[in-house]
């Protein structure tokens, strides 16, 4: 029985099978992506600890989602043989602002009160993360897309091999899924020209 040769999802953007930048760029996101989530997972678990939160608890937090949201836009964006492109630096300028603006409001001295210096109308731990960690990005990824989307969106080529593969892809699992063709039965016996003794 021969076994059908396992289909490849890197195949659509490096049909020759060789490994590329794009490969590799993927691979090191998944193993990013699986680290970060380990680690934020080790920060939420502390904090069910018998003796409190410990102190690097939040830390864990502060660089693992970033380190997550990095590696998601970075599989996201792959494209080609050529990774991310002209992408990395805005995707490096915005994982950068969320660790300094997670990191910067860890850092801070919980001293806000009444008489706090506001900055733009916020305590300074606040602004740091609605300026910083919620607005920053909301700038600079619509831009970086816009700048590079003729290079980094699927080409009528790429379309044509997504539906190729899925036209394949279909009719395989309409083969597997097909009912086994029944055996013709025996045709049946003719009755016997022997009569039985009366």
């Amino acid at each position: 029985m021969t076994e059908s040769p396992p289909r490849e999802s890197h195949l659509l953007h490096n049909p020759s099978g060789r490994a590329t930048a794009a490969d590799t760029t993927r691979r090191a996101a998944l193993v990013t992506l699986f680290a970060a989530i380990a680690a934020i997972a080790v920060g939420y678990a502390a904090a069910f600890g018998a003796h409190g939160t410990p102190s690097w608890a939040p830390w864990l937090l502060a660089l693992g989602i970033p380190t997550a949201l990095g590696a998601i836009m970075i599989l996201g964006a792959t494209r080609g043989d050529r990774g991310v492109g002209p992408l990395k630096i805005p995707f490096a300028f915005v994982i950068l602002m969320l660790v300094i603006g997670f990191g910067a409001a860890l850092a801070l001295p919980a001293t806000e009160g009444p008489l706090s210096r506001l900055w733009l109308g916020l305590p300074a731990r606040a602004a740091i993360v609605i300026y910083g960690v919620g607005l920053l990005p909301i700038f600079a990824l619509p831009i970086a897309y816009a700048l590079t989307f003729e290079t980094q969106t699927l080409s009528a080529e790429d379309v044509e091999r997504v539906r190729e593969l899925a036209r394949a892809n279909q009719a395989e699992t309409d083969s597997l899924m097909a009912p086994p063709q029944s055996v013709p039965a025996n045709p049946a016996r003719k009755p016997s020209d022997k009569q039985l003794p009366e």
